[in-house]
């Protein structure tokens, strides 16, 4: 068996662990200066997502405000659109946007001349004149001598 040394320590050894409790109290303090500024920038940081979800809520808020606001304006110009066109049918304008509400007026616009257009063409190929035809010489061809004279009378206002 070995006995067990028990020797007092030197003053060497004293001196060495008073140099790596030093270094180790040095290294905890530095940790916890580590640990105070991670807190503190931590706390900084929680702020500043405070700040944003405050900001990002508001924003929200009046995007909701701007976009009631805009469809308002759509409507009106889409009511103002319809009265400033009665040629055009209230059906075919329509649109979700001054743009496609726009883009309504005019295919509503080319469609009624495009209407416009076929029935005046119908109506020019279809015209009959007004009033009485225009009276022309009778024509003598085929009638008898008799029916002659009796036409050549009645053109001269007299009696048959």
């Amino acid at each position: 068996m070995t006995e067990a040394n028990n020797v007092a320590p030197t003053a060497e050894d004293i001196a060495a662990v008073k140099a790596q409790l030093e270094e180790e109290q040095k290294a905890k303090t530095t940790l916890e200066e580590a640990m105070t500024e991670k807190d503190a920038r931590l706390a900084e940081l929680e702020t500043a997502l405070s700040e944003a979800k405050q900001g990002s809520e508001a924003s929200a808020t009046e995007l909701a405000a701007v976009k009631e606001a805009r469809d308002q304006a759509v409507t009106k110009y889409l009511g103002m659109a319809k009265a400033s066109n009665p040629q055009v049918p209230q059906d075919i304008i329509s649109g979700e946007t001054i743009e496609e509400i726009d883009a309504s007026v005019e295919k509503g616009k080319g469609l009624v001349t495009a209407v416009k257009k076929t029935l005046e063409s119908e109506t020019a190929a279809a015209k009959v004149p007004a009033g009485a035809p225009t009276r022309g010489a009778i024509s003598l061809e085929g009638m008898s001598p008799k029916d002659k004279i009796a036409a050549g009378i009645q053109q001269k206002g007299g009696t048959s």
